[in-house]
């Protein structure tokens, strides 16, 4: 039988490379006032050895715990997770916020909370004692509870809040929500559509009154109408078809509808379909979320692509930058972008 391989420690670094274990350490730690050459000289000790730091080695070693905390919905996510209908948020948040934290040095995890629950604040308390994260990430509605934001402002723990323009502790990053939908409706409008539908998200997540707000400012800069012309869903299929049923049995109905997620876009789909309207020889679809299931439907789905995974990374780099300078002052935004498909076509002539 075989040796077993010794691993390589920060002793073995530290005689490799010349230095003092000391300076090994803030290499590792990326602290400030080490030369440049003394950095590369340690890191091509590290990269030859294949040191890798142990994360409870450097908790033992100072205040940090390397470690940045999601917290998403418990009832949203578990619901997504067992439909298996092709929703990407978790994963994209995850391939965003862990690879900017490897980059570093740390570790990502996800914790699912339950807002509604009368708990909540010593639910989330255990973990944060349990974890000790560097910082927090907040998503919709958790970006918005005071409660939460209340626990972690007190704790003095960093923390971002994205889908949310509020003022409040923490830091606000957005995903353009305002800006996404008017290139949606722009979009529409180049195409010649003056009749155009949409269907938003529920009242309690901000982020839907701002993709109506992008909207309307679209279609008042062109001069078209809005009355009548707006629903609500909840983001979920059944709320989708509710919603494109009104829209579509109006006297006057759109002749291009924008819905807030792939399960509406897709729930309006059907209906139209049910109503004999070709898409889009007769009605215009365009979605948000890009998730993989709308490259698949028939026509594929023109959609907005939410930059789920860049703007967790943004927030990860702030929360990782916050022990040594404050975030931007204001609302962060990261922008969206249009991915045009087979869905949207020139409007119908009258």
């Amino acid at each position: 039988m075989g040796r077993r391989r010794q691993s390589v420690t920060i002793k073995h670094v530290a005689a490799d490379a010349g230095v003092s274990l000391q300076t090994v350490s803030r290499v590792i730690n990326n602290e400030p006032n080490v030369r440049p050459a003394m950095k590369e000289r340690v890191q091509a000790s590290i990269d030859k050895l294949g040191y890798v730091p142990s994360i409870a080695a450097q908790r033992m070693s100072g205040s940090r715990s390397y470690i940045i905390l999601a917290l998403n919905d418990r009832d949203l996510t578990i619901a997504d997770w067992k439909a298996r209908e092709g929703r990407d948020w978790v994963d994209q948040m995850l391939l965003g916020g862990m690879e900017t934290c490897a980059a570093h040095g740390y570790r990502m995890l996800i914790e699912l909370v339950d807002t509604h629950n009368d708990h909540v604040e010593r639910e989330l308390g255990a973990a944060i004692a349990a974890l000790q994260p560097d910082g927090v990430i907040l998503t919709p509605p958790h970006s918005e509870n005071s409660l939460i934001t209340g626990l972690l402002a007190d704790r003095g723990i960093p923390f971002a809040r994205i889908g949310t323009t509020q003022p409040g502790p923490g830091f606000a990053i957005t995903m353009g929500d305002t800006h996404n939908a008017r290139l949606a409706t722009d979009h529409l409008i180049e195409l010649g559509h003056e009749r155009i539908g949409f269907i938003a998200g529920p009242a309690d997540f901000s982020l839907s009154d701002r993709r109506i707000n992008g909207w309307k400012a679209g279609m008042d800069d062109a001069e078209l109408p809005t009355e009548g012309l707006c629903e609500r869903g909840d983001f979920g299929f059944e709320s989708g078809t509710h919603a494109a049923k009104k829209l579509l049995e109006l006297d006057n109905p759109p002749t291009a509808i924008i819905a807030s997620s792939d399960q509406m876009t897709l729930a309006t789909l059907e209906v139209a379909r049910k109503r004999g309207l070709d898409v889009p020889k007769d009605l215009s679809l365009v979605s948000f979320d890009n998730s993989p299931i709308v490259r698949f439907t028939q026509p594929p789905l023109t959609a907005v692509d939410q930059p789920i995974a860049a703007t967790t990374s943004r927030a990860v780099e702030l929360l990782i930058e916050a022990r040594r300078k404050a975030p931007p002052e204001g609302v962060i935004s990261v922008f969206g972008e249009l991915v045009v498909r087979g869905s949207t076509a020139r409007a119908p002539r009258a």
